[in-house]
C-alpha cells in the first residue's frame, strides 16, 4: 500500500510538473536572475540611473530644501533616505528625521494595538526598509533607540524646530496645502529637508492634496529646488513605466 501511494505521488509530481511554464522563457531574453539588471545589492555610493536623479542628487547636497515630484519606482524616497545617510556619516547632520502622513490607501483597517510606534509601523514600512538597506538592521536599530534617527507622524511635528537635521517628509501628496507648510517651516539652522511625492496618487478626497499647489508656489523661489522625474526615471520593473503610461 505504501510502495502504491508512492508511485502515485511521483507520478501525480511529474504530471504537475509538464503543466508549468516559465513566467519568461528564455527565448525572451530575460530572467530573475540576471545580475546585471535585476540585481539590487548593497552599494555604497549610491549612483543616479538618469540624468533627472542625477539633479535630484546634486540638489540635496547643494540646496536646504528640496521637493522631488514622480510617479512610483522613480527612487524619490531612496535617494533622499541614502544622502540621509552619507550626511549622518560625514557629520553634516547629528539627526535624521522623517515623516509621512498616516493615511491608508483606500482601506480602513480599523483599531491598530500596541504604542504610538507600533501603530504607525505598517505607515512607516517603505522608511524602515530603505534604512535597512542603508544601514543594516542592528545599526538601525542602535539609532532609533538612542534617537539619532527618528521616526513621526506630521501630527506630531507642530510646533517644532528641526537644527541640525536631515528631514525626509515622504508621500507629501498625502499632506493637505497647510501641513505641508506647517512641516517647511520646523525647518533649522543647519538642516535639509526634501519633500517626495505623487501628486497624481494622492490617497486623500480630490482637491485636499496641497503638495501640487506647494510646489507650483515653490519654483519661484530660486534657492528651493523643485525636481520632477518622469516615466523614463523608473527603476523598478519595467513594466511599472509601461503601466504608468496607460492608467
Amino acid at each position: 500500500m505504501a510502495r502504491r501511494t508512492a508511485r502515485n505521488k511521483m507520478r501525480s509530481g511529474h504530471e504537475e510538473s509538464e503543466n508549468i511554464h516559465t513566467l519568461y522563457p528564455p527565448s525572451t531574453g530575460w530572467t530573475p536572475l540576471e545580475s546585471d539588471v535585476r540585481d539590487r545589492k548593497y552599494v555604497k555610493n549610491v549612483r543616479a540611473m538618469s540624468a533627472v536623479q542625477q539633479t535630484l542628487i546634486d540638489a540635496i547636497e547643494e540646496r536646504s530644501v528640496i521637493v522631488a515630484l514622480g510617479p512610483a519606482g522613480t527612487g524619490k524616497t531612496y535617494l533622499a533616505i541614502a544622502k540621509a545617510v552619507d550626511a549622518l556619516d560625514a557629520g553634516r547632520a547629528s539627526r535624521i528625521v522623517l515623516s509621512r502622513p498616516a493615511v491608508e490607501a483606500g482601506e480602513n483597517l480599523g483599531y491598530l494595538p500596541g504604542d504610538v510606534n507600533e501603530k504607525l509601523a505598517p505607515y512607516l514600512r517603505p522608511l524602515y526598509d530603505a534604512l535597512t538597506e542603508r544601514l543594516g538592521t542592528k545599526r538601525l536599530k542602535a539609532l532609533l533607540a538612542e534617537g539619532t534617527i527618528e521616526i513621526a507622524p506630521v501630527a506630531y511635528m507642530r510646533g517644532r524646530t528641526l537644527n541640525d537635521c536631515f528631514i525626509v517628509i515622504d508621500e507629501a501628496q498625502n499632506c493637505t496645502y497647510g501641513q505641508i507648510k506647517m512641516l517647511l517651516t520646523r525647518l533649522g539652522w543647519r538642516s535639509t529637508m526634501v519633500l517626495t511625492g505623487d501628486p497624481d496618487q494622492t490617497d486623500l478626497l480630490p482637491g485636499l492634496s496641497g503638495l501640487r499647489d506647494i510646489a507650483g508656489r515653490l519654483e519661484r523661489v530660486e534657492s528651493i529646488a523643485v525636481v520632477r522625474l518622469g516615466e523614463a526615471d523608473i527603476v523598478r520593473h519595467p513594466l511599472v513605466a509601461e503601466m504608468l503610461g496607460v492608467l
